[in-house]
């Protein structure tokens, strides 16, 4: 029996594995289905998932996912970008010989319990799992955690595993997203009046159960700002893709560039510092609608800035985080 090695497994949310009615519904079943992204009862939840989501949803999901397919590939570009950071990370780390990177999606393939059982079969009695959020949801975070133990309690011999938090207020982090976008902003041949910080929204009731969420993209937003050197009326921090009847993190994020717009402000930059790589969210929903919804209410300028993805400083970031939660193994 193979052992002595110590994985590394990133994982980020998921993907379908591709745009048509069949892929969308079985990957939105799964997503839609965890107790930890929709905490209402099953018997209030799944009449509503099961007769009208996923009957409806998965045209539309589909429809969009068409618009940032990575042709060339046949895939999301968050699987491009995760496999590519899986790659990147692994030539690293060659000087730790002893240490295999793979990757893998909490929804969707490859699996959490493959990938695990993969890397034990490969040597590795020692697992980092590193899920890719730079800052902690129970819906994020903690679901993928979930999913790795549960492949635990099924196996006999179990590798140790080493879980990392969160990185929000990492100082590599920070400086990486600072360079983003200043490096973006030079290419242009304008300023923007403002510019917002979009996260992934979360329900307002799960913040106020106890997820640190909020103040940590509150956080990130405000060393961000301060790294960029912007006043505080030249910079938001916003929340996007909220789903369902309830109440969520404000400001919204569509809200707030039409509001914007509409109040006179013509020229605006957007960035995802929640999102480690760009997907649906950031390329259609940001890129694309909300580009679409300042241009209608009166805007004029428009720019997203892209996610730190397999850049060279987006992989700084993740080297930096992997190699301090390898102390003491390697």
């Amino acid at each position: 029996m193979k052992s002595g090695k110590v994985g590394v497994l990133l994982v980020n949310l998921g993907t379908p594995d591709g745009t048509d009615y069949a892929s969308m519904r079985r990957y939105l079943r799964e997503f839609l289905t965890d107790k930890r992204v929709i905490e209402w009862s099953p018997w209030k939840w799944y009449p509503i998932l099961f007769g009208i989501v996923l009957n409806t949803r998965p045209q539309k999901v589909g429809k969009a996912y068409e618009t940032i397919w990575n042709k060339d590939r046949n895939e999301s570009y968050l699987r491009t970008y995760t496999r590519n950071q899986s790659d990147l990370m692994a030539e690293r780390l060659k000087d730790l010989p002893n240490v295999k990177v793979d990757w893998a999606m909490r929804y969707g393939t490859p699996s959490i319990p493959s990938r695990i059982q993969t890397l034990k079969d490969e040597g590795c009695d020692r697992i980092v799992l590193f899920p890719l959020y730079p800052q902690y949801a129970a819906a994020t975070t903690a679901t993928v955690n979930d999913k790795a133990f549960q492949q635990l309690l099924k196996m006999r011999r179990q590798p140790a595993l080493r879980t990392v938090p969160d990185y929000h207020d990492d100082e590599t982090y920070i400086e990486a997203l600072a360079n983003s976008v200043t490096n973006h902003l030079a290419t242009l041949d304008w300023q923007p009046d403002m510019v917002l910080a979009s996260f992934h929204g979360i329900p307002l009731s799960y913040s106020e159960q106890g997820d640190p969420y909020y103040w940590q993209c509150q956080k990130t937003g405000r060393l961000l700002r301060e790294r960029l050197g912007l006043p505080e009326e030249k910079f938001m921090v916003t929340f996007q893709s909220r789903f369902g009847p309830e109440e969520w993190l404000q400001p919204y994020t569509d809200k707030t560039v039409e509001k914007l717009a509409q109040d006179g402000v013509r020229k605006i930059a957007v960035l995802n510092p929640g999102f480690v790589s760009d997907c649906l969210e950031t390329l259609e929903e940001i890129a694309e609608q909300a580009a679409h919804s300042f241009h209608e209410n009166g805007g004029e300028k428009f720019t997203h800035i892209p996610c730190l993805n397999d850049s060279e400083d987006g992989m700084r970031v993740l080297e930096k985080v992997v190699r301090r939660e390898l102390l003491g193994w390697v």
